[in-house]
């Protein structure tokens, strides 16, 4: 006999049970079911939180995906409904659907140099994808991190990028757009970063990660390919407004696909020419 699956579009209870402030108006929540088995995720996936009387907006997994007993979702207040998530405390509830969409392709990625690039909260959805690599770190030929973010107070989980940045196996390089008096590291765009990190590496042999604002993806990814970083080895996290997370609703259609069920995560070679049209 087999079980019915689960309703895609029911969300199904969960209780807030930690809470962290990362800067301001930006929480990450650690979340655990109320009554449903704990769900299972790749990095790069993402759920969708609904606050109850609110509303629903999808909300990438930013937790340790060797973790099973909660999961994390870092939430930048930018609406009502994201306002209301950051704002629940321990103890609260929200919904949830999930795990939806494609995920980074690390297994695909073994003895290549393994590459990420983060702006902004772009380094949420990427969290997962670096702390399970470092986990791994045998499988590749190398970690590297470049890291942006608009000045020094915005940049995300700081502590724990300090620790990376100690690992053996692992290189990190942050910068900022503005300064503060400080700041005594590189002041600029992200893409001014990207010889560094490609350093002595052959760029065939390299596979890259992007996670940020469209604007900053495409610069990356067409400063990546232009270096000689194969198209195909290039994957961006895209964002659209998702409403129904299956591919039904047609809410974040871009040119063929879905990007709730096709993406979030997408090839650049798949979408190099759409990335390219502003108002697309």
């Amino acid at each position: 006999m087999t079980l019915p699956l689960p309703d895609p579009m029911l969300p199904m209870r969960f209780r807030v049970v930690e809470r962290f402030d990362e800067q301001p108006g930006v929480a990450s929540l650690a979340l655990v079911p109320v009554e449903d088995a704990m769900p299972l995720y790749r990095p790069g996936q993402f759920n969708m939180l609904y606050a109850f009387g609110i509303g629903e907006a999808a909300i990438s997994i930013s937790g340790d995906p060797h973790e099973h007993g909660w999961m994390v979702h870092t939430i930048r207040e930018v609406g009502a409904v994201s306002r209301a998530l950051a704002r629940i405390h321990p103890g609260g509830m929200l919904g949830l659907r999930g795990p939806f969409g494609a995920h980074w392709p690390l297994r695909r990625q073994s003895g290549r140099h393994l590459l990420f690039v983060a702006g902004g909260l772009g380094l949420a959805p990427l969290r997962p994808a670096i702390l399970q690599t470092l986990r791994e770190k045998t499988r590749y030929a190398s970690l590297t991190l470049v890291c942006g973010a608009r000045g020094p107070e915005q940049m995300l989980y700081r502590d724990e990028v300090d620790g990376w940045a100690r690992q053996p196996g692992m290189d990190v390089l942050r910068i900022v757009d503005h300064a503060n008096a400080g700041w005594t590291g590189r002041v600029g765009v992200v893409t001014t970063l990207l010889g560094a990190a490609l350093g002595p590496h052959d760029p065939e042999s390299v596979s890259a990660f992007v996670c940020g604002p469209e604007i900053m993806m495409r610069f990356t990814a067409r400063d990546l390919a232009i270096a000689g970083v194969p198209r195909d080895r290039i994957w961006l996290s895209m964002e659209r407004n998702m409403k129904c997370a299956i591919g039904r609703c047609g809410r974040c259609q871009w040119g063929p696909d879905f990007v709730c069920r096709d993406g979030p995560v997408l090839p650049y070679d798949r979408v190099d020419r759409r990335l390219a049209i502003k108002e697309l």
